[in-house]
């Protein structure tokens, strides 16, 4: 396996994550013997391999014996309504049953032309190059299509059931950003009452759910939720293995190490198992250490200078205090009045902060931290020094002004230490 950190796992390539598989395999089982499968929401920070257990899971669900149509689509932020989120869904599905090995080429050839131009709704038409409808006119869509693709191939064909697995939900803005997922329960739950076996599997940002107050609430209980923490010491191992292609007790120090320096995180430990790789001309290096300095050189130019090419200066002024704090998780009371909320709000947006509970926030991981400490920032120290001594009282009253880096400077300056490795190295 050749570690790529900037792109999902392929499912045959796929590592970890014992559990939820098997979960989510034994209510695949247990739903196509009630009738009804589940739906699923896979949630966790930003770098954590939603996207990859995802896949993984279409896999686990494309398997024959199961009779289940997967239907993979990413979510973008660019559907601006939910009528068209709705036609993009009928057009994977369309796309999908095009493509299954079920289906006779009578049928095959229906779905081809069955591009959804117009749904007759009791009384009537919808058009799909109408005018935009509101959030009802796309919910009605989306129902009676899906209804009508029941009858028209999955009967016929004797497919099972589907699964809509929608990578990236949050990415679709609504004002209410569970409206989504609220408004999808109320339309799969009606498909299952009348017996057509659709359901959803999506990933979202582990706090998608946190606005609202209880677990009874309808659109949190309908899914079943698998919260992705990083890796465990055996899956930091396991990955290792398959990453270096040898086995356990020749790896025992370089895992312990990764281990160490990525605190289990799938994307870190991705990106500096590739550059090792890359520095040791595909073997396990014997000592990872000497390598360190210009692995995260790379980090840092690939990673982090880009996470804030569009930070503001007093964003990134706040970036700069929260790493020199002395508690990795902090209060935005005790930075005010020299930072507002809505710095830590468009900061967890960005996802550097990590917002980890009501009022508690801490910087998305601690690799990043330590850039942010190790790079030299204009004309910031004495404020820096300020905010964290009041950070370490926790009172902070009052913090001296911010103060502006100098006209033209870059505010992402050289950093401290230098490159061991004059010869080029692949990134």
């Amino acid at each position: 396996m050749l570690p790529e950190p900037n792109y999902p796992v392929s499912p045959d390539q796929f590592v970890g994550r014992k559990t939820p598989g098997e979960a989510f395999t034994l209510a695949l089982q247990q739903g196509l013997a009630a009738g009804r499968i589940s739906s699923f929401a896979v949630l966790g920070d930003w770098g954590i391999g939603k996207s990859s257990l995802l896949l993984k899971f279409a896999a686990i669900g494309s398997d024959p014996k199961y009779g289940i149509l997967p239907v993979l689509m990413p979510v973008s932020t660019d559907y601006g309504d939910y009528r068209r989120f709705a036609e993009s869904l009928l057009d994977g599905l369309a796309e999908a049953l095009a493509t299954a090995s079920s289906l006779t080429t009578r049928l095959r050839t229906e779905v081809r032309n069955w591009k959804l131009k117009r749904v007759s709704m009791g009384g009537f038409t919808l058009d799909r190059e109408a005018q935009r409808f509101f959030l009802s006119s796309g919910s009605s869509l989306l129902r009676h299509a899906l209804g009508e693709a029941w009858k028209r191939f999955f009967l016929p064909a004797q497919i099972n059931g589907a699964m809509f697995f929608l990578d990236d939900l949050d990415n679709f803005a609504t004002p209410v950003a569970q409206d989504v997922a609220l408004t999808l329960r109320d339309q799969f739950q009606w498909l299952g009452v009348n017996r057509m076996n659709y359901s959803v599997c999506f990933s979202a940002r582990s706090d998608y759910f946190s606005a609202i107050r209880s677990f009874a609430e309808p659109a949190v209980r309908f899914y079943t939720k698998f919260y992705l923490e990083p890796f465990s010491a055996e899956e930091t191992n396991e990955y290792a293995e398959a990453a270096f292609r040898t086995h356990s007790e020749k790896l025992h120090g370089l895992s312990g190490w990764l281990y160490e320096k990525t605190l289990r995180h799938p994307y870190f430990l991705a990106f500096i198992c590739r550059e090792l790789l890359a520095c040791t001309q595909g073997s396990a290096p014997e000592s990872p250490e000497h390598l360190w300095p210009h692995v995260f050189q790379q980090l840092e130019r690939n990673k982090f200078r880009l996470d804030l090419a569009q930070v503001p200066e007093r964003e990134l002024e706040l970036l700069q205090t929260l790493a020199g704090a002395q508690r990795d998780e902090i209060n935005p009371r005790h930075f005010i009045p020299a930072f507002q909320h809505a710095h830590f709000a468009r900061l967890t947006a960005k996802r550097l902060l990590i917002r980890t509970g009501r009022g508690r926030y801490k910087l998305y991981h601690p690799l990043f931290r330590e850039f942010l400490r190790q790079t030299k920032w204009p004309r910031a120290t004495a404020n820096t020094r300020a905010i964290s001594a009041g950070t370490r009282r926790q009172a902070c009253r009052r913090v001296p002004a911010s103060l502006a880096l100098p006209t033209g400077r870059s505010p992402f300056p050289d950093p401290i230490f230098l490159d061991p490795f004059p010869l080029s190295i692949p990134d």
